[in-house]
């Protein structure tokens, strides 16, 4: 399976999820753009392969509302800015990530928003209630740490009733919220079982019963699903998708896989260096990133240096010593101006250097290397200037009867319509 991995049926129970209102109608019709094929509306195409976008008109739609904001908050730690002036938004019901690498910020701002810590600057509202003096154990959230953080001397059951004792909850009551959080997670069979008794993705279980037993707002989670094997995480992905639908509380989750933010999220906040590079939907993201960061964090991509030449329903770029190449036209883009080229690996076909493309961007070079990963294979193909471009291809293909080797003449080429020019 391929690395972003959610299967289109998840995608769409996370689509059809109305995060603006859970008595909302829905009709689930209208496009699905399928792997081979490109949304007009996203210059580097759709979410790989099993990963579908599309179009979902309701028949009734309530505004959004905002559950959580974050107002221009900012936290300091000496001289280092950990969060810089980050504002956005959380509708009820969502499943909102914030994506980025180790030291963007991201575990920072999930830890005021928790209450463990407090900012420098701004402030954090949740419901319309600023939380800067409401303290951790008062605020209506509750969070899942990567490491779970159960009880080792308690069984399941104690483990997701511990937090209800100490609310002194009735007795009844604790025992139906408990065989609730139970039957939600799969877990009425091992409630007797202390948490070494169980397996890793039977402990997030645990955890995720444990933070959900109370009904909080928010949900907090901080990379709950790193600790797990590759299978694993996939499972849970689709645990985690379901999970969110049935019981729609809103979800922050907080990860540094690009994977596990596609396959989850309604939208996805892209961090770096305290700041917010971009704000979107997923296949957004993956489609039409808004600068070379966001396009080269999310995915596999080839970015190269290019000059417009002309402007128009189409631009010429000049691809350094290669020559011109056709992209396709952004707004407030004019000749002379300098940037990057980037296209996604699966936007790129690759042939014998011997068998003509209809494309009109094509260049002749050799496989330096490849990549196996069963469903597909990544070439590496060393270009005429010296540069080196990734072009993937389905093991499925028709007519797909030897793989190239190292060393080979082959064809890359794309469309005028595919990849984007960047200037930031």
């Amino acid at each position: 399976m391929p690395a972003f991995s959610a299967s289109i049926y998840s995608y769409l129970f996370r689509k059809a999820q109305p995060y603006y209102t859970f008595q909302c109608l829905f009709l689930v019709t209208g496009k699905i753009f399928l792997p081979q094929e490109k949304s007009p509306s996203h210059p580097l195409g759709d979410l790989p392969y099993n990963q579908a976008s599309f179009n979902l008109p309701y028949l009734q739609r309530s505004a959004p509302m905002a559950l959580l904001e974050i107002r221009n908050v900012t936290r300091r730690f000496d001289d280092f800015i950990a969060v810089d002036r980050v504002d956005l938004s959380v509708k009820a019901g969502e499943f909102f990530t914030l994506l980025g690498p180790s030291g963007c910020g991201k575990t920072t701002l999930l830890r005021m928003i928790a209450g463990f810590d407090q900012p420098d600057e701004g402030a954090i509202i949740l419901d319309g209630v600023d939380l800067k003096d409401t303290p951790p154990e008062k605020r209506p959230v509750h969070t899942v740490f990567q490491s779970y953080a159960l009880f080792p001397h308690m069984t399941v059951e104690q483990n997701i009733a511990f937090s209800l004792k100490m609310a002194r909850q009735s007795e009844e009551e604790i025992r139906f919220k408990v065989k609730s959080a139970l039957t939600q997670v799969a877990l009425n069979d091992r409630a007797a079982r202390y948490p070494h008794e169980l397996s890793g993705g039977q402990r997030q279980r645990v955890a995720l019963a444990r933070g959900l037993v109370n009904r909080p707002r928010l949900l907090l989670l901080d990379e709950p699903l790193g600790a797990l094997d590759a299978k694993l995480r996939e499972q849970m992905q689709i645990e985690l998708i379901a999970l969110q639908r049935d019981i729609g509380v809103t979800f922050v989750f907080v990860t540094h896989s690009q994977a596990e933010a596609l396959a989850l999220s309604h939208r996805i906040a892209v961090m770096n260096h305290g700041r917010i590079e971009q704000l979107d939907e997923p296949d957004k993201l993956y489609g039409a990133p808004k600068n070379r960061f966001v396009a080269d964090f999310i995915g596999n991509v080839n970015m190269h240096e290019a000059t417009v030449q002309t402007s128009g329903d189409t631009l010429t770029l000049l691809l350094g010593k290669l020559g011109q190449i056709t992209a396709p036209t952004r707004t407030g883009i004019k000749a002379g101006d300098a940037g990057v080229f980037v296209i996604r690996p699966e936007q790129v076909s690759i042939r014998a250097a011997g068998e003509a493309s209809p494309d009109p961007n094509q260049f002749v070079g050799t496989v330096n290397d490849f990549l196996y990963t069963g469903d597909v294979t990544t070439y590496i193909v060393d270009l005429p200037d010296g540069a080196r471009l990734e072009a993937l291809l389905p093991n499925s293909a028709p007519g797909r009867a030897k793989f190239f080797e190292l060393g080979d003449p082959v064809r890359v080429s794309w469309k005028a319509e595919a990849g984007a020019f960047l200037t930031s």
